[in-house]
């Protein structure tokens, strides 16, 4: 796969510079203060550059600006808004503070450094699906960042349907090693309606977000368990055999169950080279009863003498699998790394 050509200092500034231009652009929709509303509670469902729809407390939606000073805000964030005295261009109000999130999930970006994908979220519900491909890899990159920021994940499986037993065994063996860990998984298929009532019973009255590789059937899923959002869907490019962006910003959901549910945008990959590699450690569970218990403190796991890992994986305690894919990560950690200071919070 051919690198992404990194980005010059100059360029990165002119990047932000046309940025920052067109966001001034965007700000031509203004109230004077005896224009406004009172202050009231909100919550953002989703977010559009410098605009943001906001559920008010009674759940009507309203479009608004944001104050400049406010910084960025993300699907799932508590705010306090202000509504207009008349609507200009569909835009109904103004977004003046945020509450300090309680939880968020994060990725880093190329251009931005650390970036939060969605706010004040109880569980992430990892979709992989059999097509475009099933990478357990995958699955364990996301596990390692919702595991580093604390959250619950799940790990669904969608598009069981295009299997036959022979390989439906072989994937279900693959992922009895996440259930033996002890975490939830689905197997799902819109079509056949698999999996949705345990999905349903996972998601109840909890703040979840989906989460995965664009073509795995995100959207699909969120129209199963919402058949009147009528979302729209795309099939995996059969040029590519890669999967085709739907959602191209988080949204929010009220479900029946009495949860709530975030869509967020697929992507193509998933890296963590924001996170330290004591971090990504931490990330695989099964490590933390043997994390400095080798004889030596720089132990690199990889044949050193005393190595209390390696015991493990012999023993039986640890998975060769799920080890194999932490030493991938790491290798891969530096090679994805921009060439440059990365802020520690660019939201």
């Amino acid at each position: 796969m051919t690198k992404r050509k990194k980005l010059s200092q100059g360029q990165l500034r002119r990047v932000r510079s046309n940025q920052q231009k067109r966001l001034k652009k965007q700000e031509t929709h203004q109230w004077l203060d005896e224009q406004l509303g009172p202050q009231q509670e909100g919550t953002i469902i989703s977010r559009f550059g410098q605009h943001a729809d906001v559920e008010s407390s009674t759940g009507e939606v309203f479009r608004c600006n944001m104050r400049r000073s406010l910084g960025s805000l993300v699907t799932g964030d508590e705010v306090v808004w202000r509504a207009g005295s008349e609507e200009q261009s569909g835009i109904r109000g103004v977004i003046e503070a945020r509450h300090e999130r309680r939880s968020e999930l994060t990725r880093p970006d190329f251009y931005d450094g650390i970036k939060a994908i969605a706010a004040n979220i109880d569980q992430v519900v990892i979709v992989s699906a059999v097509l475009p491909e099933f990478s357990t890899s995958i699955v364990d990159r996301y596990l390692v960042a919702v595991e580093d920021v604390g959250l619950e994940p799940v790990i669904l499986l969608n598009k069981v349907d295009l299997l036959d037993t022979k390989q439906r065994q072989a994937i279900e063996r693959q992922l009895s090693l996440y259930q033996g860990l002890g975490y939830k998984v689905v197997f799902a298929s819109t079509k056949q309606v698999e999996g949705l009532n345990d999905l349903n019973q996972y998601l109840n009255n909890k703040t979840s977000i989906f989460v995965g590789q664009s073509g795995v059937g995100k959207s699909s899923l969120v129209n199963a368990l919402l058949p009147e959002q009528s979302i729209d869907t795309k099939e995996v490019s059969e040029v590519s055999g890669l999967g085709q962006h739907t959602t191209t910003t988080a949204r929010l959901y009220h479900l029946s169950c009495g949860g709530r549910l975030i869509d967020s945008p697929g992507v193509r990959e998933f890296q963590l080279w924001h996170l330290a590699k004591e971090r990504v450690a931490w990330g695989f569970i099964e490590l933390r009863p043997w994390l400095n218990q080798c004889r030596f403190r720089d132990c690199k796991h990889q044949g050193d003498p005393g190595c209390a890992i390696q015991e493990a994986i012999d023993s039986g305690s640890v998975s060769q699998q799920r080890f194999d894919s932490y030493q991938r990560i790491l290798e891969t950690m530096e090679a994805n790394k921009p060439n440059r200071n990365i802020p520690g919070k660019n939201n």
